[in-house]
């Protein structure tokens, strides 16, 4: 399964080019003609992916060829992930600047796997180097290979720096369609071998403080009760980080605080519910001892907040600024909830939080909410993706699962 699995990480692109147009054509010949390629060429291709692939992808007949139904499953997103590739080219020639010898034309057609795994590694790592240990090849080869991608092009992709290469933007527009493909052939493997009763789905979750706390893990749990060969990473991170990983196809979907407006055109936001929030202190604070507080009581005590930028921080400084309140001193800043929970209960510091956040802490008495009314922080809490994205069915089953359990948090 290892070798299998590295042959799909390298996947042929000229392969995946030619299937699509056998499927399209519906007959090697007549693809032939449109890809270039000799009769044997194409027939061989087709037999290579589907070694790769460890599935037949059409039916031979003498009226021509049939997609199977692992072949149509799998064109649907080869497609994508071709169409995604000459987006980027089609972008990175948009952005080539003063560059003389670029195409007029997207140059998806001319490209290969090899060239984009360079692409990849020089962007990642911005060492010859290091990118070349990375995709196995030798550090001349890969310069050979980048600097036939540039040829291939006509633009500029690599720039020296005082820290190493870096990819110009017309490279990094084809780096991020790059990584939206190879996202899109993962997900179409992954269909593959659901179809043939393989549970090999990894799906990858950015995650923000309020679902982490039960709604995530509530989906996680009964997801994996029903399918337990299905694999889930989950990334943490603050909201600029893990938007960046969606759009460049690092992360299927975003859970938590949404966004408003939304923060770019390529993704879109689906609410699962709205949550209100509320100031906490410590059990046995002296502020939950009073059946009455007022902000002035509020600002005498040190806080403990989330970080600027973050949708909490800023209903939190526009409750004191509502009420022509200086912001009080002392604050903390933090994105952690662990850490946060901690001072919270070891201090007489207070908190804005959601009551979800909380709630285990609430219900052994570890911590209280204050008395007091916070009007206007009702805020939708959801899921963001890209736009265009088509979820398997075990990244569907757990985006309905998350909404089963918004219902009952």
């Amino acid at each position: 399964m290892a070798s299998l699995k590295n042959q799909r990480e390298f996947i042929n692109l000229r392969h995946l080019r030619v299937f699509c147009e056998v499927a399209r054509k519906g007959g090697i010949s007549a693809a032939a003609e449109t890809v270039r390629l000799s009769q044997p060429a194409v027939t061989q291709a087709i037999a290579k992916l589907e070694t790769t692939l460890d599935m037949p992808l059409f039916v031979r007949s003498s009226t021509g060829m049939f997609l199977t139904d692992g072949g149509t499953i799998f064109e649907r997103r080869a497609n994508r992930a071709l169409d995604l590739i000459r987006t980027g080219c089609s972008l990175a020639l948009s952005k080539n600047g003063r560059t003389k010898n670029a195409r007029l034309h997207p140059f998806d057609h001319l490209i290969t796997s090899t060239q984009l795994r360079a692409l990849l590694a020089v962007g990642e790592f911005g060492n010859y180097s290091l990118a070349a240990r990375r995709i196995g090849i030798s550090q001349p080869s890969l310069h050979r290979v980048a600097r036939e991608l540039e040829k291939t092009s006509g633009l500029d992709f690599y720039v020296k720096t005082a820290q190493g290469i870096e990819l110009t933007e017309p490279a990094q527009f084809l780096a991020q369609y790059t990584r939206l493909a190879l996202s899109e052939l993962r997900q179409g493997f992954e269909e593959l071998d659901a179809s043939k009763g393989i549970d090999s789905a990894r799906i990858v979750v950015g995650t923000l403080p309020l679902a982490r706390s039960f709604i995530l893990p509530k989906a996680i749990s009964d997801l994996t009760r029903v399918r337990p060969g299905v694999s889930i990473s989950v990334v943490d991170g603050p909201y600029n980080d893990l938007l960046h990983g969606l759009r460049h196809g690092e992360i299927d979907f975003i859970i938590g605080a949404l966004r408003d407006p939304v923060p770019i055109e390529d993704v879109e936001q689906q609410e699962l519910f709205r949550d209100r929030l509320g100031i906490y202190a410590r059990s046995g604070h002296p502020l939950t001892q009073k059946a009455s507080v007022t902000l002035a009581d509020l600002a005498r005590y040190p806080w403990i907040i989330s970080r600027e930028g973050t949708p909490t921080r800023s209903h939190f400084d526009q409750f004191f600024q509502r009420a022509d309140m200086p912001l009080p001193g002392q604050l903390v800043e933090s994105s952690s909830l662990v850490l946060l929970r901690g001072i919270l209960r070891q201090s007489d510091r207070l908190t804005m939080i959601s009551s979800h956040q909380v709630r285990e802490e609430e219900a052994l008495g570890q911590v209280r909410r204050i008395p007091i009314d916070l009007a206007n922080t009702e805020r939708p809490i959801g899921i963001t993706t890209r736009t265009d994205w088509k979820p398997t069915q075990s990244q569907s089953l757990l985006i309905q699962l998350l909404h089963e359990a918004s219902n009952s948090a």
